[in-house]
C-alpha cells in the first residue's frame, strides 16, 4: 500500500508541475492532513492551499526523485527540483519529503530543504503567503 502511495504521489506531483493539475495531488491527502515545509510556518493550511501555493511560486518546475525509503505508514523521498521562478530566474535545489500515511491517504507531509537555494524572491514570497494564511 505504501509503495503505491509513493508512486501515486510522485506521479501526481509531476502532473501538478507540468499541467498545473491540482486535483490529482489533493486527492491523495486526508481531509485533516498536516502539510508544510521549512518555509511555511502555518500547519493549518490544507493540501489544496499548500500545493496551489507551491505551483504558483514557479513559472516552470520539475522534480526528479533519487531515493525512496518506504516503510509501513512512512515514506521518505529524496528529490531534486529545478526550473524558473516567476521572474525567469533559474533555480535548482535538493531536499527530502516525509509522507505519513493511513491506508491510502497521506495524513502528514513535510519537505526539508535549504531555502537559500531558491533565491531571495521565492523565499520572501513563500513567507508572505504563509503569513497571510495564518
Amino acid at each position: 500500500m505504501a509503495e503505491n502511495t509513493a508512486k501515486n504521489f510522485i506521479d501526481a506531483l509531476n502532473k501538478l508541475e507540468s499541467d498545473r493539475d491540482l486535483e490529482t495531488i489533493c486527492g491523495l491527502f486526508s481531509e485533516e492532513c498536516e502539510v508544510g515545509n521549512v518555509v511555511t510556518d502555518d500547519k493549518n493550511i490544507g493540501a489544496r492551499e499548500f500545493w496551489n501555493s507551491y505551483r504558483e511560486t514557479f513559472d516552470k518546475v520539475h522534480s526528479t526523485f533519487r531515493n525512496e525509503i518506504i516503510t509501513d505508514g512512512v515514506t521518505a523521498l529524496e528529490w531534486t527540483t529545478s526550473g524558473t521562478n516567476s521572474d525567469g530566474h533559474e533555480f535548482n535545489y535538493d531536499g527530502v519529503s516525509i509522507l505519513e500515511t493511513d491506508g491510502d491517504k497521506i495524513t502528514r507531509f513535510h519537505a526539508y530543504f535549504n531555502p537559500n537555494k531558491l533565491g531571495k524572491q521565492i523565499v520572501a514570497n513563500d513567507k508572505t503567503e504563509a503569513q497571510s494564511n495564518g
